[in-house]
């Protein structure tokens, strides 16, 4: 009998390589789009020279406008005062604390106008200039404690309520227009309004840009020292 002889294979072993597939590392976004940064301020600041436009033409029908602007400040104050907070290493629920009791205060205040006879004892221009010079104020106060970027448009809205106030031999009006060289400054009133605005839109961006830096430069720091400790 012949034996049976095993033939060797000489195919190669097919070899099986896994690949991996090659994927971008992610990057870690630390801050919102510039856009969306941008966008409280410009809401604010065009809602503000919209409900002066609309104050010229009838005042006693916008003083609710105004009114119902307030929340919308202290909603924009709540949110992008965040950043503040965070570069003053301030606790999550004090930062609340203070926002709920600053403008609940101003509700308050509001309340007590309508229900206490005082909104009736006026006029709708002497009225509505004390709604806006309340705002204006609210503003400022959260400006100095809980977010610096509302300070230029407080003071922007203390303008309007000056200029609804005394709508005929305005001083600020007459010192403007000698200062930049309008010819007639009191009758180009909402010109000079919007150019106003367009000034304290420029000086917020630049505190907002301030902002954001120190902001992205206090999160790396942090990141950089939380690297170090995972290291050790």
């Amino acid at each position: 009998m012949s034996e049976a002889t095993a033939v060797p294979s000489t195919a190669p072993a097919k070899s099986k390589t896994k690949t991996k597939a090659k994927t971008k590392p992610k990057t870690k976004r630390y801050q919102s789009p510039l856009y969306l940064a941008l966008l409280p301020q410009i809401v604010l600041f065009a809602s503000a020279v919209v409900l002066f436009w609309l104050s010229q033409k009838d005042m006693a029908g916008t003083v609710e406008y105004w009114e119902y602007f307030i929340p919308v400040i202290a909603l924009i104050s709540l949110i992008s005062g965040w950043s503040q907070s965070y570069l003053s290493d301030q606790l999550s629920a004090w930062y609340l604390i203070k926002q709920v009791v600053h403008w609940g205060a101003v509700f308050a205040l509001l309340y007590a106008a309508n229900t206490q006879g005082l909104r009736e004892s006026l006029d709708a221009q002497q009225y509505t200039s004390i709604v806006i010079y309340l705002t204006a104020l609210a503003s400022l106060l959260a400006a100095m404690h809980m977010d610096f970027k509302l300070f230029f448009f407080s003071l922007f809205l203390v303008f309007c309520a000056y200029l609804l106030a005394v709508p005929a031999d305005n001083a600020m009006l007459l010192y403007i227009g000698e200062t930049v060289g309008i010819d007639d400054a009191e009758s180009k009133t909402l010109s000079i309004t919007i150019g106003m605005a367009v000034v304290g839109f420029i000086a917020s961006t630049f505190v907002l840009l301030s902002m954001r830096g120190m902001v992205l430069s206090k999160r790396l720091s942090n990141k950089r020292i939380g690297n170090k400790h995972k290291e050790g």
